[in-house]
């Protein structure tokens, strides 16, 4: 048994798939196939189903998987504290993000970062909310980047961005011309949403119910890109971040207008797990994002 082994598993028992595991892990499907039957013989148990589609674990694999995290977690426990004791700050930074974060912010703090540390790498994964959760709680990320973060026992939070709210409308919309609305200059107006469970979603609508506008939904998306281009093509309006859609409001595909003494804001939070122990370049790189905000 060995962490290569330990690892391979953890991933076959999250994605029940040989396939996406060898992907995830830069081998063959034949390689990992070999490697959990080896593990079994080790074991002298059957860890897989192997003749089910799709695969599911036995009970055996069940209290395996379970192991596997826990051995898996205090390791790399271990190697954040042997990188502690060393001088020069290397090794990776997994981040699990989701999508409307901004692949440009990103990128610009990525750079920067590794400027300052040359051994140090970020790999950043752009995910559903509900994914950025579990990728952080099954120790597939280190941290996670995500509006309106929940308090659990498991997770840790640390407050980044305040994220003012806008109205966002095509360019020859009627009240594009204006820099500023009352909220009942909404009324009756279609509107392009997010899809129900997420949490923007319901920030929004407890809004809009405050302040009793009633809207008129046209489509839902599960993300900002597509809400984007919904509102671009004068589909409706929309209710988005500031952030972003700072770059089209400056090519002039999209108008963005105030909310009239709106305190409508997104929040955007870090997350880790209370039991892993930050390394410490992934110290440095979140001091580097909240750095950002602080100047």
């Amino acid at each position: 048994m060995d962490i290569l082994s330990l690892r391979l598993f953890r991933d076959l028992a999250d994605s029940l798939s040989f396939t996406r595991t060898a992907e995830a892990n830069s081998i063959s499907q034949s390689a990992v196939s070999q490697q959990i039957r080896r593990l079994e013989q080790q074991l002298g148990v059957q860890l897989i189903e192997h003749h089910k589609r799709p695969l599911a674990l036995t009970p055996a694999g069940q209290v395996y998987e379970k192991a596997c995290r826990d051995i898996l977690r205090r390791y790399e426990q271990m190697q954040a504290s042997l990188e502690a004791l060393k001088e020069e700050v290397g090794g990776p930074v997994r981040v699990a993000s989701i999508y409307s974060i901004g692949l440009y912010d990103m990128a610009r703090h990525t750079e920067e970062f590794m400027r300052l540390y040359p051994k140090a790498k970020v790999h950043i994964e752009y995910l559903r909310t509900d994914k950025v959760y579990e990728a952080v709680r099954d120790g597939k990320a280190d941290v996670g980047l995500l509006s309106y973060p929940n308090p659990s026992k498991e997770l840790r939070i640390i407050p980044w961005r305040r994220e003012k709210m806008m109205v966002i409308t095509s360019p020859s919309h009627p009240l594009a011309k204006e820099k500023q609305v009352s909220p009942s200059a909404l009324e009756g107006q279609p509107f392009v949403c997010f899809d129900y469970d997420l949490p923007i979603r319901k920030v929004i609508d407890r809004y809009l119910k405050e302040n009793r506008v009633a809207l008129q939904p046209v489509m839902e998306f599960d993300n900002i890109a597509n809400i984007k281009e919904a509102v671009a093509v004068g589909a409706g309006i929309s209710i988005l971040p500031e952030p972003t859609v700072r770059q089209e409001v400056s090519l002039g595909r999209l108008a963005a207008i105030t909310l009239d003494g709106s305190e409508l804001v997104r929040t955007i939070g870090i997350i880790y797990h209370r039991r892993k122990k930050l390394t410490p370049a992934t110290l440095r790189f979140l001091e580097l994002l909240r750095r950002e905000v602080r100047e």
